[in-house]
């Protein structure tokens, strides 16, 4: 959607727009500002109601420039489901200041930008580290880094907490028995390798910190060193509890600036795979929760069917984790004769499965008792953070890119989108319950109706030919051989794209400098900026809250750290 004119004119009145630039290419909008505008612009936008988002910020490096540096600023309305790039450059040394007094979202964002490529944000409390260790030397993400180059840590910090949001230090308080207690990085109930640290006042939690990275391998930097269709199997490696949709979303984006449309064959198949791999996300999470939580049968009882999910997923393409089963373009393969068919069996299987649990949890008093009105959250707080998908409809927002900007043909199809009230750990629950169910109304209906039709597009530039072509005619071998030596190579430019993934929204900031690799990939992963939240959430409750609310969250380390 072009609104780059509306946007200059909205901004004439106040800004110097003389000296802002405006484009509009692979159907994002974009706006260059000087660094000091930034704030301001960000702060207009969010004050006049016309975005209310900050989905992400993200850094890039072009070292052969003098404005070495570029920031990036995704806005999102989700009143006009409207996106909006704002971006400025820096020189090396340069500084550009906070913009998490405008949102909270940008928090996290700025320290990544800042632990990556060594660009600080003036004004931030807390401008150190978040993803690699307090020992490491350089800025991973700055193209003079060699991507072989391992630091490792041999000390490990003490129990440490954030200064406040208003600039002041933070400062031990005296006169309080407060104990000091570690939750991971090593616990059953962090779900991965997350270290959540508290100072305890009895039973109430003071105040906490979290301490995060402990699986970051830097997807960023090894997207830059492989060819297009080789950072696949890579994407299966971020939320690795639903893989699938790590491949869509991200060959959805690389696809957008390519500027082709995949079959309808791919994009049914695509949409089956993706409802499958949100299922399975969220048998993980309430299944692992409600463990937390004391209640073991229904982790038993769901993972039975995702099981069977997985056993879908092999008779498909032979692997069950981490599948690499899209390609740019559209699948890998079709479909295997009766796979729709058992699909449609599952689908009966699951309904009764879901009837089941929520027999045993929904109205379950100890589990009421132990998530209704625990770590509640408003509408406004949610959006403030940048909360995306179940969480943030838990909290009342009625937002879903597949009904609010669909794409594959997802407005076509009859579903809802179930939404909460209070944003506490029971309707987070309640969402995740209801949206099994319309997961599996929308795999049966495309089941029942796939598409004819290739499963992939037939550009030579882009997909490779079969594999009886490379070995049956000249042709078909030259043409592997050109696309393998010269690489899929996009036009030079830069798009944003997102789809809803499990735990929200799933974003691509992908730069091409038309080589065979990606210049710079930039992952908007939906349980980052959820996360930033935890530590605010926490504070006040009792410490057994802080193991629910951290569940309802449903953190995968490998999409938080990448």
């Amino acid at each position: 959607m072009n609104i780059i004119t509306d946007l200059k004119d909205k901004l004439s009145g106040q800004f110097p727009v003389d000296s802002f630039k405006f484009d509009y290419s692979f159907d994002n909008n974009v706006i260059w500002l000087p660094k000091d505008n930034v704030v301001p612009v960000l702060k207009h936008f969010k004050d006049n109601g016309q975005f209310d988002f900050l989905m992400c910020i993200s850094g890039v490096d072009y070292p052969e420039r003098e404005d070495r540096f570029e920031v990036c600023y995704e806005l999102f309305s989700s009143k006009s489901i409207r996106r909006v790039r704002i971006k400025t450059s820096l020189k090396e040394g340069e500084k550009v200041p906070t913009a998490q007094f405008v949102w909270k979202a940008a928090d996290w964002f700025e320290r990544e930008v800042y632990d990556m490529f060594g660009i600080e944000f003036e004004g931030h409390p807390n401008m150190r580290r978040i993803l690699v260790h307090q020992e490491f030397e350089g800025h991973p993400l700055r193209k003079d880094y060699p991507a072989d180059r391992q630091q490792h840590c041999s000390t490990a910090l003490p129990v440490h907490f954030d200064n406040p949001r208003d600039g002041s230090k933070y400062v031990e308080e005296s006169g309080k028995d407060l104990v000091p207690l570690n939750i991971g990085p090593s616990h059953p109930a962090t779900h991965g390798t997350l270290r959540v640290m508290v100072e305890l006042d009895g039973e109430k939690v003071h105040r906490a910190n979290v301490e995060l990275g402990y699986l970051h391998r830097c997807f960023e930097k090894m997207a830059e060193t492989h060819p297009y269709n080789q950072v696949i199997p890579y994407t299966d490696r971020l939320n690795y509890c639903s893989a699938p949709m790590n491949n869509i979303g991200y060959c959805k984006a690389v696809e957008k600036m390519l500027g082709v449309e995949i079959p309808p064959r791919a994009q049914a198949l695509r949409i089956i795979l993706a409802e499958m791999s949100r299922i399975i996300d969220h048998i993980v999470c309430l299944g692992a929760s409600a463990v937390d939580l004391g209640a073991l049968t229904g982790f038993f009882h769901l993972f039975t069917y995702r099981e069977k999910v997985y056993s879908l997923f092999e008779k498909l393409c032979g692997a069950r984790l981490t599948v690499s089963l899209t390609r740019i373009g559209g699948m890998a393969q079709d479909a295997p004769e009766g796979w729709f068919d058992d699909v449609l069996q599952f689908c009966k299987e699951m309904t009764v499965g879901i009837n089941e649990i929520d027999g045993l949890l929904t109205g379950n008093k100890i589990w009421i008792q132990r998530t209704r009105g625990v770590g509640s959250i408003s509408a406004e707080e949610a959006i403030e953070w940048g909360y995306t998908g179940p969480c943030l409809r838990a909290a009342g927002v009625n937002l879903d890119l597949r009904k609010a900007d669909p794409y594959y043909g997802y407005d076509q199809l009859d579903f809802d989108v179930p939404i909460g009230t209070s944003g506490d750990v029971y309707d987070r629950y309640l969402v995740r319950v209801a949206e099994m169910r319309e997961s599996v109304k929308i795999i049966e209906q495309v089941c029942k109706n796939v598409p004819g039709g290739d499963y992939t597009i037939r550009d030579k530039g882009i997909v490779l030919p079969e594999k009886k072509d490379v070995y049956g005619n000249i042709e078909g071998l030259m043409n592997h051989f050109m696309l393998v030596i010269n690489g899929l190579r996009p036009p030079k430019g830069e798009v944003y794209d997102a789809t809803e993934a499990a735990n929200g929204e799933l974003g691509f900031h992908l730069v091409s400098d038309n080589s065979g690799n990606p210049y710079r990939l930039k992952v908007r992963p939906p349980c980052f900026a959820i996360y930033q939240s935890f530590s605010e959430q926490v504070t006040g409750g009792l410490v057994a809250d802080v193991i629910a609310i951290l569940g309802s969250m449903n953190l995968i380390a490998g999409e938080l750290d990448r």
